[in-house]
């Protein structure tokens, strides 16, 4: 049947808005894996302490993940489009100003910042296609596009920064914020409209400051004990974190408007999609967390042509993301999202066993991104799908969470196994110092710039037994991986077995 003139235009108005919401969630994506590449530079101009510089990275995922609860909550009250666009003019505002900073700490309080706004960008994001795309199949192409973007900008993040770098100092990776959210604060009043509010009642400060605690402590445990170790700091959040945790949820399940329905999670494949989610974010950000430091320090190659040797699995994740859609209309999600998981765990598993050449890092990426770009899609889908419209924001801020502490785990757990077995299984030369063994057995990093003080033979010496150990420290993550992989295939056959989001498609 033919589309009328207005019908077309209303049309045409969707997907015009659907790409107006696409420019946050690829900024904040990016931000996420764009800083690591500035920090030698930015540490050349702002002479940050060691701790300083973890905090410069630390600070801005921490308050996001801490906030992405109560500012999806907020969004279901006060409309998720007024949300969007405070947080997009506040994150463009700060990014500016952080970009000129003249001192670590005017940085790292900048970083603070932006996590504040960036956490109203994202679950805005998905709550509003929600309200945009009424219609089942076009919602669920919505939802891919978005679960795509959301992807790609993971892996992108090098590839920025590496372009940026190349060219521009280190706070341009700042300024990119300002002609990615002006579109949004233009466009974004005209082409989307405001979601449906839940009225239920105002926001309880104390289930957010609860939630705030629970996930800021349990991330900076995670962060802490993978540069530290376990000590009593990291005991000390583990157990606030717990603590703070079992009271939201004690709290929630007594309030007659809770700030988390934990009803969604009644779903077995809304709690399914969620543990998946999580899983399969971790493991693109874990391999490119070591991918980018082998290709760079062990093979010697340039910030951008280490970013642009990712390109073929970048562009596979997009492929992928956008052509599952109609296979997930023909094949139920727990047979699917197992196919997919064990794309991702093919890549580990050929890691492990054939090495870290960089062929086979390339095609590994590549066979990763099909599964994880294409489980975003379908999982975000059903995320979507389970919750109500007045709900969006809620199950879309969970989400969120399960996505940021995904990337906390990949960067933490998994980077903190290739780290530790380095550490263990490095042998130094004899010809080093003592503050040059201490130095160069701390980080592959470490070992480079001893490296750069040595002569040519004694250089390569330690190089190469540096690499040696960090490669192997990749093979064991590698085989850890590809089991927790195996894993998830267990959780997705047996949580997503009998989906519930059937009866929500009619919300």
């Amino acid at each position: 049947m033919a589309l009328t003139g207005c019908e077309t235009q209303r049309r045409s108005k969707r997907w015009l808005g659907l790409g107006v919401l696409m420019l946050p969630v690829l900024l904040v994506t990016v931000d996420n894996t764009v800083l690591g590449f500035a920090l030698p530079k930015i540490a050349e101009a702002l002479r940050p302490s060691a701790s300083q510089q973890l905090w410069m990275i630390d600070a801005y995922s921490l308050v996001l993940a801490g906030l992405l609860v109560s500012m999806g909550s907020l969004g279901d009250r006060i409309g998720h489009r007024k949300l969007l666009l405070v947080g997009s003019l506040g994150f463009a505002i700060i990014s500016v100003l952080t970009a000129y900073s003249d001192t670590a700490a005017q940085l790292i309080a900048g970083r603070a910042c932006m996590g504040v706004f960036g956490a109203m960008l994202m679950p805005s994001t998905l709550a509003l296609i929600r309200s945009v795309f009424d219609d089942r199949e076009e919602r669920r192409l919505a939802v891919a596009i978005w679960a795509t973007t959301l992807t790609v900008g993971s892996a992108l993040g090098p590839l920025v920064g590496g372009v940026l770098l190349e060219f521009f100092s280190w706070g341009s990776i700042f300024l990119l914020a300002v002609p990615v959210l002006v579109p949004l604060l233009i466009l974004g009043p005209m082409l989307l409209p405001e979601s449906e509010r839940d009225a239920s009642g105002p926001l309880d400060p104390i289930s957010i400051l609860q939630s705030m605690l629970a996930l800021g402590a349990i991330v900076y445990g995670i962060k802490h004990s993978a540069s530290i170790g376990i000590d009593w700091m990291a005991v000390t959040a583990f157990a606030a974190g717990a603590v703070a945790g079992w009271m939201f949820v004690r709290r929630q399940l007594r309030l007659p408007v809770p700030l988390m329905d934990l009803s969604l999670f009644r779903s077995g494949t809304f709690s399914g999609s969620v543990a998946i989610n999580l899983m399969s974010l971790a493991f693109l950000v874990g391999f490119v967390f070591f991918t980018t430091q082998f290709l760079q320090i062990v093979l010697q190659m340039s910030p951008l042509s280490a970013s642009l040797a990712l390109i073929p699995g970048q562009v596979t994740a997009i492929v992928v993301g956008m052509a599952v859609v109609p296979v997930a209309q023909r094949l139920q999600v727990h047979v699917l999202i197992p196919i997919l998981m064990a794309f991702a765990g093919a890549a580990f598993l050929l890691v492990a066993s054939m090495g870290s050449s960089l062929t086979v890092l390339v095609v590994a990426f590549a066979l990763l991104n099909i599964g994880v770009g294409a489980i975003a899609t379908v999982s975000n889908d059903v995320i979507l799908s389970a919750a109500p419209p007045a709900k969006a924001g809620a199950a879309s801020a969970i989400s969120e969470t399960a996505y940021e502490v995904g990337v906390v785990l990949g960067t933490t757990v998994l980077g903190g196994v290739v780290t530790a077995y380095y550490r263990g299984a490095l042998q130094l030369p004899e010809f080093l110092s003592e503050v040059q063994m201490m130095l160069a057995s701390e980080t592959l990093s470490g070992a480079y710039h001893v490296a750069a003080d040595l002569s040519g033979d004694q250089a390569r010496e330690l190089m190469a037994q540096a690499g040696k150990a960090f490669e192997g420290g990749i093979g064991l993550v590698s085989w850890l991986t590809f089991s927790l992989a195996l894993m998830a295939i267990l959780i997705a056959w047996r949580t997503l077995r009998t989906p519930k989001t059937q009866s929500a498609e009619g919300h």
